[in-house]
């Protein structure tokens, strides 16, 4: 098939999922994207007028188009419908903004929400990155059609179900060389590979530390998530405070030198309260991290639960204990193979799921028409 990928908020995650099935799958994939760098906001706004003109240039219509849930894909195909007419839409949702945490004194815009709702509604199928994102957007679903007085319209809940499925982001991993042999003496080394933002609760993991500095307990520290804010003021004082156990803090340069420092650290700590999937834990895991996760959002789905009480901890007040407990028994858990439980999750073993689920979207939806 021919299919093109429609991403207006082209950075992260996002972009990695497009490019990484363009190169892995047996279709044709081509990326109309747009930057990140108007904000989501005003690619959620904006997005599908730009992008309508970008596609009136291409002749040929795709067997399928996938949009991302930053795009108005209502408006989109209200745009393209002469040119395109009734080409099968799928919409991918690597988050939402029904249930999106919002940062302390900000008040949700039901707006984007909305776009949301109607991208749902208009594409044939509706595809989320995780079982849990499916359950919580459709949960929240309701109460976004009862606020207003009237035509609640709540059958369109059941009609978005009966057209949703999951499929997980991939990862776009090389072969990897087996771990060193870790040296008993050796201080262990602690991960945080998410972005330095409210959501990901970077405040929680830094007190946890603090807990075990307290204690005598030893350890290095490799920061390598996204700083959104280099001059925010609880980043440039926690990197000072940690300096002296520092093995790398910032932004990796290139994708092998982030696989390297993953390499080098024993344990992967989590306190994020906005998870819809959980791409950096699963990138750890395949590099033979020990996860820490709160026992919320997707990170019990990351995990056989016969494990999960060694590796999930109930709330932000237990991730100290759980710290302790968990460094305590480390020789133990770093013998799992956590590099097996990130396996499926290579593009080589997803692309072959996307395109025969596209292939059936595509299918279904002209038998349809």
């Amino acid at each position: 098939m021919d299919i093109w990928w429609l991403d207006p908020f082209h950075g992260g995650s996002h972009a990695a999922v497009a490019a990484g099935y363009a190169a892995h799958s047996r279709h044709r994939v081509t990326l109309i994207t747009l930057s990140q760098a108007g904000g989501w906001r005003w690619r959620m706004r904006g997005g599908a007028v730009t992008l309508a003109r970008q596609v009136a240039a291409l002749r040929q219509p795709p067997d399928l188009i996938v949009a991302t849930d930053m795009l108005d894909l209502a408006t989109w195909r209200a745009l393209t419908c002469r040119q395109l007419g009734c080409v099968p839409m799928a919409v991918y949702f690597h988050e939402n903004q029904l249930t999106y945490p919002l940062p302390p004194g900000r008040k949700r815009d039901d707006a984007f929400a909305w776009i949301n709702f109607t991208s749902a509604l208009v594409a044939d199928a509706v595809i989320f990155n995780s079982a849990f994102h499916q359950h919580d957007f459709l949960t929240a679903l309701p109460k976004l059609l009862r606020r207003y007085h009237d035509y609640h319209e709540l059958q369109t809940v059941d009609q978005i179900a009966a057209k949703a499925l999951v499929l997980p982001p991939g990862l776009d991993l090389p072969p990897l060389s087996p771990r060193l042999p870790r040296e008993p003496a050796a201080p262990l080394v602690i991960l945080w590979n998410a972005r330095w933002e409210y959501d990901k609760q970077p405040q929680v993991v830094m007190a946890a530390l603090e807990t075990l500095a307290a204690r005598g307990i030893d350890f290095r520290l490799i920061v390598t998530g996204e700083h959104i804010d280099p001059a925010a003021a609880d980043l440039v004082a926690a990197r000072e405070r940690w300096a002296a156990q520092t093995i790398h803090w910032g932004y990796a340069a290139d994708r092998d030198t982030y696989l390297r420092l993953l390499q080098q650290a024993d344990i992967v700590v989590s306190a994020a309260i906005q998870e819809y999937f959980g791409i950096a834990i699963v990138e750890a895991m395949a590099c033979g991290c020990v996860p820490l996760l709160p026992a919320r959002l997707n990170y019990p789905d990351l995990i056989p639960s016969a494990w999960h009480d060694d590796c999930l901890y109930s709330d932000d007040a237990a991730l100290p204990a759980a710290l302790e407990r968990l460094i305590a028994r480390l020789p133990e858990l770093s013998r799992r193979d956590w590099m097996a439980l990130a396996a499926p999750y290579r593009w080589e073993f997803l692309a072959p799921r996307y395109d025969a689920a596209l292939a059936e979207i595509a299918a279904n939806a002209r038998t349809a028409l």
